[in-house]
């Protein structure tokens, strides 16, 4: 059965909004999860296996206006039949909110108003780091690195939320 992602009835929804987008205690325990990793001109798309073991880079999709990056990402939600999104959550390394911390906040928010299913913010403080390395060890040139290391990190933020779901439950 298809249910669709989409709430037309933002409103409603933001009276019973999430506001703790890192609490993984009741994250689904089955089902896909997508993961993004933010970035100002790219999001970098992962998703999981539904036992949720691991994940897979998907790709990444241009960051353009709201609404058409909204359908781009219920078309990859419905098309995975997601139960979860989660975003990339960009700290400083001294562990302090960036403009970019902001920013992944403010789009969990508009995420979690227009999707029916939950979103998580998860920590990515090195992700593209490790990303590029995994990329470099695997023998992609730069070129190839440069087009794959956003979908690369955001399989490594979905990986470790993934894991961080297994220690909270």
């Amino acid at each position: 059965m298809h249910y669709p992602l989409y709430i037309l009835n933002v409103q409603e929804k933001e009276t019973t909004n999430q506001t703790d987008f890192t609490d993984v205690s009741h994250a689904p325990e089955r089902g896909r999860i997508v993961a993004l990793d933010i970035g100002t001109k790219r999001f970098g798309v992962a998703v999981c296996d539904e036992l949720q073991f691991t994940a897979r880079p998907l790709g990444a999709i241009k960051r353009t206006s709201w609404k058409k990056v909204l359908k781009e990402i219920i078309s990859i939600l419905e098309n995975f039949d997601a139960v979860a999104l989660v975003l990339g959550l960009p700290y400083n390394f001294d562990g302090a909110e960036s403009e970019m911390s902001r920013e992944a906040r403010r789009l969990a928010r508009n995420f979690s108003l227009s999707l029916k299913i939950p979103v998580y913010l998860q920590d990515e403080r090195v992700t593209s780091i490790e990303a590029k390395n995994l990329l470099y060890e695997q023998g992609f040139s730069e070129r190839e690195i440069l087009k794959r290391i956003d979908s690369e990190a955001a399989a490594i933020i979905l990986n470790d939320f993934l894991d961080r779901k297994k220690v909270k439950g």
